[in-house]
């Protein structure tokens, strides 16, 4: 059986998708395959190829024949230098990481009201604020209150005259 390496037509009219696949020669374009190898979208920028390496190489090597177009895209990949051990190929070129809507929004609604880089607090992270807010408020009196069975050493005493600031500080004008 005479078994080549081609692509399966997929997508929309004027939106190509494919896949990489290994199929009998006798097979239609878009028949049944023996395996799927591969992707490649080529009006995306730049192009999208991925290709399972070890399964090409293994249909490579007991004799499938690519098309002239997978050749090409397995040259682009380094799996046909591999096979036929020549030096590989430059490295493809890897798309940039896409943003995300809804936070580039939420970054330029931010910067307009004046809040700059703050991020936005999660639903878990308001939770757990609220959370530790009602421990943090039952653990501060314990702390601020004084023993009873603890002399102050900061007191001052009755007999002590005050200072030019305390005296100001008690009677709430400022100098």
């Amino acid at each position: 059986m005479a078994v080549k390496i081609r692509l399966l037509r997929m997508g929309k009219i004027r939106n190509p998708q494919y896949r990489i696949v290994v199929a009998d020669s006798r097979t239609k374009r878009d028949g049944r395959a023996i395996e799927y190898v591969g992707i490649y979208h080529p009006k995306e920028d730049p192009s999208l190829i991925e290709v399972k390496s070890d399964r090409v190489q293994h249909w490579l090597s007991v004799g499938a024949q690519p098309s002239e177009a997978v050749q090409r895209i397995l040259e682009k990949t380094g799996d046909w230098q591999k096979f036929k051990n020549l030096p590989a190929p430059p490295p493809l070129l890897v798309a940039a990481p896409r943003v995300d809507k809804r936070e580039a929004y939420e970054v330029e609604a931010r910067a307009a009201a004046g809040l700059g880089e703050a991020p936005a607090p999660t639903k878990a992270a308001k939770k757990s604020a609220k959370a530790a807010e009602p421990k943090a408020e039952a653990e501060a009196p314990k702390a601020d209150a004084p023993k009873a069975d603890a002399p102050k050493a900061d007191a001052p005493k009755a007999d002590a005259p005050k200072s030019e600031e305390q005296a100001v500080a008690d009677s709430g004008e400022q100098a």
